[in-house]
């Protein structure tokens, strides 16, 4: 969300034709950015409805040098880095070490085994006992998951199968584990960073307002769109009728 809202910063407001019809308020440098966004906030949707026994993080900084983690879950299955992909009507084939989105190899799963084994390194430091994280690569709103053989290093699933998935994990921690954990990663200085100076509450509302606005345009450009498909279905019917 915050490099979203840096990269459109000081972009004009659409006025005129351009808001009738619709254009896409976002600067081509954001929207990858903004795709990432959406993705993360679905994907925290979903886990905003596992019961009360696990607990989520979102959004973690780790270190000096800009790295993050999506998204943190500790409960009764244990602990799980999250790495959430936004591939929105997307082709997804997987097997084994090998991950491609229409048919383009993408790392996915080597960055997401990478991540957890970084997670448990510091968890374990911080909690002075050896927790081990599972990395799990989120796929959200594919069109198609082709799965030929199961994937190595991380774990994949869609947004829509998350839930499930991680309550039919085996049990790995007792309630209090849990809660011991999920207090050792809400500390800042666990994962080698500081607090943020920002407020999330304000950063959150700026890209709210912006979400809401690229949503209008989109809403606007295909009702553009079904207008024109309709006119052109009524002057085709007109010609055949003559």
């Amino acid at each position: 969300m915050v490099e979203t809202l840096r990269l459109q910063s000081g972009t004009p407001r659409r006025r005129g034709l351009a808001r009738l019809f619709g254009a896409n308020p976002l600067t081509p440098e954001a929207r990858s950015w903004y795709a990432g966004a959406v993705g993360e906030m679905r994907v925290a949707r979903a886990l905003a409805k596992l019961g009360p026994e696990w607990h989520v993080l979102h959004s973690i900084p780790v270190g000096t040098r800009g790295a993050d983690i999506d998204h943190v879950v500790i409960g009764p299955g244990g602990v799980f880095t999250l790495n959430t992909k936004n591939h929105a009507g997307k082709d997804i084939w997987v097997a084994g070490s090998v991950l491609m989105v229409n048919g383009q190899h993408q790392r996915y799963l080597r960055n997401s085994a990478h991540e957890a084994a970084r997670a448990a390194k510091l968890l374990s430091a911080a909690a002075g006992r050896n927790v081990p994280v599972r990395g799990v690569v989120v796929l959200v709103a594919p069109r198609k998951v082709t799965v030929r053989r199961f994937a190595e290093g991380a774990a994949v699933v869609t947004d829509a199968q998350l839930r499930r998935w991680l309550a039919k994990q085996a049990k790995a921690l007792e309630a209090h584990d849990a809660d011991a954990l999920a207090a050792v990663a809400a500390e800042p200085s666990t994962w080698g960073h500081e607090a943020p100076a920002d407020d999330p509450s304000a950063t959150r509302m700026s890209f709210g307002a912006l979400h809401t606005e690229v949503m209008r345009a989109q809403g606007r450009r295909l009702a553009w769109a079904a207008g024109a498909a309709l006119t052109l279905l009524g002057t085709a019917a007109g010609a055949w009728l003559r």
